[in-house]
């Protein structure tokens, strides 16, 4: 199987447990400023831009791991550009992560913050 296709599989499963928690899936694979935002998603007025780390096993460490502070960064100033082209610079937001093991789906909301920038 493809990294592509695992990574649309693992983003597939992160919408669909987003949507199951009552957020609406705006964007996908939006890239900007050298950065890509996975999924972007709005909850109850909040705005989540989303990694997804899909692995098909735990033994390299956990998924997160993989989201590095320069990974943040990039994610932290595409979100910034999103939400002046959209309007949304007022609006709250919040950075999660969503890790996909065999099985397993472990949302973190609030992984990371404007700290890395």
């Amino acid at each position: 199987m493809s990294s592509r296709y695992t990574g649309m599989d693992g983003e597939n499963t992160a919408c669909d447990y987003l949507t199951g928690m009552g957020a609406k899936i705006l964007d996908r694979n939006v890239r900007l400023a050298g950065g890509e935002i996975d999924i972007i998603a709005c909850q109850e007025g909040t705005y989540l831009f989303v990694e997804v780390k899909r692995r098909s096993s735990g033994k390299y460490g956990a998924p997160i791991a993989a989201v590095t502070p320069a990974k943040a960064r990039r994610i932290l100033r595409a979100a910034s550009l999103y939400l002046a082209m959209h309007g949304l610079s007022d609006r709250p937001v919040r950075f999660d992560v969503i890790e996909i093991l065999p099985g397993t789906v472990r949302h973190i909301p609030g992984a990371f913050d404007g700290t890395y920038l």
